[in-house]
């Protein structure tokens, strides 16, 4: 319950307790090879950052070097939650090989259905997501923010099944790949 909002800044997290780490980003995958080599890539448990009481994994002393230059430029969006998912105003989900480069930054979806269903409208969507976590997620507790939107939707919320219709419908129409 506490890994995910270790209260130093970065909260709520995407994030694990593994060992030594209690606080784990996205499973240890290396946030800079995003912007380096455009994929992901586990981070090796020797090569560490931690920043604002979360560890960062790195797949190399150069990507530890860029990050601790500049950490907030590599650090997804959204607390490596999935961005779709925070949508509904839920921090939840999030894996290291489904994401999106958007305007700079990198965003984290919970798989493929996720990441299509964001894109169905990607301005709409992102405004919705922005709108949610600088009101209620930022800062927060993810499991006590969790568990009020599984309870209390969002007006706009909308079933795996329907999104997932959506997705489908778009698709065999050409408007999404």
């Amino acid at each position: 319950m506490f890994t995910q909002s270790p209260g130093e800044g970065l909260s709520p997290v995407n994030a694990v307790s593994e060992g030594e780490d209690k606080h784990l980003f996205l499973f240890g995958y290396d946030v800079v090879n995003y912007f380096t080599d455009n994929t992901h890539k586990a981070g090796d448990p020797a090569i560490k950052s931690v920043y604002k009481g979360v560890t960062f994994r790195f797949a190399t002393a150069e990507h530890k070097k860029m990050f601790d230059m500049a950490p907030e430029k590599f650090i997804p969006q959204f607390g490596g939650y999935c961005t779709n998912g925070i949508v509904y105003g839920i921090p939840w989900g999030g894996n290291a090989n489904s994401w999106a480069m958007i305007d700079g930054k990198v965003y984290i979806f919970g798989g493929q259905g996720a990441k299509d269903a964001f894109l169905l409208d990607p301005k709409g969507n992102m405004a919705l997501a922005n709108k949610y976590w600088s009101e209620e997620m930022n800062g927060s507790n993810a499991f006590w923010q969790r568990s009020k939107r599984m309870v209390f939707r969002v007006p706009h919320y909308k079933t795996s099944e329907a999104l997932a219709a959506e997705v489908a419908k778009a698709k065999a129409e050409g408007k999404l790949l």
